[in-house]
């Protein structure tokens, strides 16, 4: 892996932290069909910096950062945003900011006391952002009228909250055995 050079998958990474203001502004104006065309112009611009991050060979410790950074800015205002606005439980946005706080607190921990953190998503984290980007991608769809979904809400709900409570769970127990053996 490169250092921290600035290459083609790196800066779609920082157009896609630029999106997140405007998908914030769009979400708060009631906007949800702009909303909904940042927030699908992002996430192919993330499978667009990833496949040319390994296909090409650009894979750098500034992307790294930057991609993961990039993804939870965006879930992480949708999610607050949307509760503020009512369409998604307040409950669930606690869940779902409290786990990636834990994460980042684990992840500071583990650096002060070793050193070096090099983390990759595990699987249990993957499912879980998948479950939440089609949690919010399906409210925005809903909110901007261009499907009827409230009847999968409560089953996106649960999963949305069952994945987030696994996922952070398993990263304590992952990298709480990585400390505790370095």
């Amino acid at each position: 892996m490169n250092g921290y050079a600035m290459n083609i998958p790196n800066i779609i990474s920082l157009v896609r932290i630029l999106l997140v203001p405007v998908l914030i502004l769009f979400l708060l104006d009631g906007n949800y069909a702009g909303a909904l065309w940042v927030f699908l112009v992002a996430g192919v611009s993330d499978a667009l910096d990833g496949f040319i991050a390994k296909r090409f060979n650009m894979c750098t410790r500034l992307g790294s950062f930057l991609d993961p950074l990039a993804d939870k800015l965006l879930l992480v205002s949708s999610v607050v945003v949307l509760a503020r606005a009512g369409h998604l439980p307040v409950w669930l946005a606690f869940a779902i900011i409290a786990r990636d706080i834990v994460i980042v607190c684990g992840a500071g921990a583990f650096y002060l006391r070793v050193g070096r953190l090099e983390m990759a998503p595990s699987l249990p984290s993957k499912l879980n952002t998948f479950v939440q980007i089609c949690l919010i991608f399906l409210l925005i769809v809903q909110q901007a009228r261009l499907a009827q979904l409230s009847g999968w809400f409560p089953v996106l709900l649960f999963l949305t909250f069952v994945t987030t409570l696994i996922s952070g769970v398993h990263y304590v127990v992952v990298w709480g055995r990585k400390a505790a053996i370095t």
